[in-house]
């Protein structure tokens, strides 16, 4: 069994917490899933979208998915699929979207991937957002057990 790894930044406004986002972006490739967690309002959406936007020429529109559950978009590191799981009740309806088949070949972001149970890819990268009593800061909790992401560089004060 792999042993978990876990590393947690500050993220002092929302800029820090984008600049983040293009960072982690960068890296992506098909496959690739990003498991974001976090209260309502605690910056999972914000990151999502700097995420998007960073692998998109030129950048488009990218609502929250909270009512469609789904939104793909095409990029420049290939297919992207955002999903936003929190009005799900179970993995069949999670079976019904085809997110399973799309976790081996997009890239894909999860926000609420509680919902996920027994689906959860076991090579996804975690990342927990909570909000700071300091306006606007965030810490953010990036976990994972795959060798993939021990060589992530978040930015030149973030790197693992």
């Amino acid at each position: 069994m792999t042993t978990p790894r876990r590393r947690t930044l500050t993220l002092r406004s929302p800029e820090e917490t984008a600049a983040v986002a293009r960072r982690i972006g960068q890296a992506l490739t098909a496959g690739d899933v990003l498991l974001l967690s976090g209260g309502i309002g605690a910056g999972k959406t914000h990151f999502a979208r700097a995420l998007i936007h960073a692998l998109q020429d030129p950048p488009e529109d990218v609502p929250s998915p909270t009512f469609t559950l789904v939104q793909t978009y095409d990029t420049t590191a290939g297919e992207l699929w955002h999903a936003d799981l929190y009005r799900l009740t179970g993995p069949g309806e999670i079976e019904e979207l085809g997110l399973p088949e799309a976790f081996d070949s997009a890239i894909c972001i999860v926000e609420w991937p509680d919902r996920l149970g027994d689906l959860t890819p076991p090579q996804a990268l975690s990342l927990s957002f909570e909000t700071l009593a300091e306006e606007d800061a965030r810490a953010l909790t990036l976990s994972w057990t795959a060798p993939r992401w021990d060589t992530l560089d978040t930015g030149a004060a973030c790197a693992f």
